[in-house]
């Protein structure tokens, strides 16, 4: 039994180890398809793209790993079925299951191996590689900007679009033919600069750009205040030798961090750090919501405050007592009667008043639940992110005893059928896995069940092969469906002839 477990183990590692190389290559050019833009005619050297895809690769295994695992296991069991190896080991006495031994613990410790990995390794990897693209907009502030095209920047707080003609010298730091659009606040086009060239200045210990313009205009549409000054349409325009503008990048890097962040942010954190921050971030969240719940009921004034009873009425006389108590309560008893109780004027006034306050405490009821949506979708993405981990090496597990019986079910090797089904599964598993991260994130269902679902949908597939692989069955019986259709008809049959 040692020489045949050496043989099953040695041929599902071959499979395994071939399956990965190709698959990891396959997503290093999808990922690099994705990052093209990053990457192409910024005139990046061979080292830096090199570190991007050596950091990029720890990224893929949650998408890898899985699919690996099925295609070599139905690489290995369909092999040996179709060379009657699976049923030589039978006769021999020998089950699926027994047959399965040192492949089970081989995926175990595998398991084991991705859940470290997932927890060590891949958020560093992350880390690493955002560091690189700050460090590429730091070093070479220029791969941020195309010849003969606008491209959006962030500086002084203000949004820029910067054309260039061409970029030339070391980094490409030097630009000639510059025009820089900067906008307001209410993204509107003020401002332009034109300069014959430029010159960007950055260090990788300051996150400030200087861009040196040189021998230039610059043209800015004044708006006053006064409508009767905006009727005039009051500019100003100067001519320059020498302008400086400072561009923080950080801006642009909180920028990307935020846009990544139900994503990428996640991927950075470990199981420790993800178990601390879910608990800071509820408690922070039901604080924002008390908080919040608060001032609008003291906005709406709905509910008084119980005044407490005043102490130096305890010695009067009751009669006297109830006559000061009857005096302080109010003789209107509805908003009908306070209504009336007014004037005309003062009733529109009173109306208009409460219709101001109503529609200011919903414009703020509305903005405020933009913020919380945001605030709990980040919370349940961290929450999915650590269920996740968890969720891969169990998924590395259960996929092996859905690829292992199914290739002794089909019997079939090599990259033809066998890679096809798994394709079919992977992508089945994988879609699951997406959407229901998607509905979890949305708080539409609970993040641990957007994490496992994939998973515990393959669990009872994989039973089921398993059971239909040990007893000889096909992938589908219809055996006894047909049997039972055909006595209904026999039996119908029969009837006719008695009558």
């Amino acid at each position: 039994m040692k020489i045949l477990d050496q043989y099953i183990l040695r041929r599902f590692l071959y499979n395994f180890f071939s399956s990965f190389f190709i698959l990891i290559v396959i997503f290093i050019f999808q990922g690099i398809w994705l990052f093209i833009d990053d990457l192409a005619g910024k005139g990046l050297g061979m080292v830096i793209i090199g570190k991007f895809i050596f950091y990029f690769i720890p990224t893929l295994v949650d998408k890898v790993l899985p699919l690996t695992v099925l295609l070599s296991s139905i690489l290995t069991f369909g092999t040996f079925a179709e060379n009657y190896e699976f049923a030589a080991m039978k006769a021999s006495g020998i089950s699926l299951q027994r047959g399965m031994r040192s492949l089970i613990v081989f995926v175990l410790f595998l398991g084991l191996v991705t859940f470290f990995f997932a927890n060590d390794v891949i958020p560093k990897s992350e880390q690493k590689m955002f560091n690189l693209r700050r460090n590429i907009a730091k070093v070479k502030p220029a791969a941020a900007i195309t010849e003969g095209v606008f491209s959006d920047f962030e500086g002084t707080g203000e949004g820029m679009n910067i054309k260039v003609d061409k970029k030339y010298g070391e980094q490409d730091r030097f630009l000639d033919n510059v025009i820089i659009h900067k906008k307001t606040e209410q993204n509107i086009n003020n401002t332009v600069i034109k300069a014959k060239s430029g010159e960007l200045i950055s260090s990788e210990e300051s996150d400030i750009i200087q861009l040196v313009l040189k021998d230039g205009h610059y043209y800015e549409e004044v708006l006053p205040k006064d409508s009767k000054e905006k009727r005039k349409q009051p500019f100003a325009k100067s001519n320059f030798e020498t302008y400086t503008i400072n561009i923080d990048i950080s801006e642009l890097n909180e920028q990307d961090l935020e846009e990544d962040q139900n994503i990428t942010t996640n991927k950075m954190k470990n199981v420790g750090r993800l178990i601390k921050d879910i608990d800071s971030l509820r408690e922070n969240n039901l604080e924002k919501v008390a908080a919040f719940s608060k001032n609008v009921v003291n906005r709406m004034g709905a509910f008084q405050n119980t005044v407490p009873q005043d102490s130096t009425q305890k010695n009067l006389d009751p009669i006297k007592r109830d006559t000061i108590e009857e005096a302080k309560q109010d003789s209107i008893k509805t908003i009908d009667e306070f209504i009336k109780s007014l004037v005309q004027w003062e009733q529109i006034q009173v109306m208009k008043k409460a219709q101001n306050e109503v529609s200011s405490i919903l414009n703020t009821v509305v903005a405020k639940k933009d913020e919380l949506q945001s605030r709990y979708k980040f919370y349940n993405s961290h929450i999915l992110s650590l269920h996740q981990k968890y969720a891969l090496a169990l998924s590395c597990i259960i996929l092996f005893f859905v690829g292992a019986p199914l290739g002794a079910i089909i019997r079939k090797g090599g990259l033809g059928l066998p890679m096809v089904v798994a394709i079919i599964l992977f992508l089945t598993y994988y879609f699951i896995g997406v959407f229901a991260g998607n509905y979890a994130k949305e708080g539409n269902i609970h993040p641990a069940i957007g994490a496992w679902l994939p998973t515990l949908i393959m669990l009872p597939l994989g039973i089921s092969l398993t059971r239909r692989a040990t007893a000889d069955k096909g992938l589908i019986g219809f055996g006894h469906f047909i049997d039972r259709i055909k006595s209904i008809f026999k039996k119908k049959a029969k009837e006719a002839e008695d009558q």
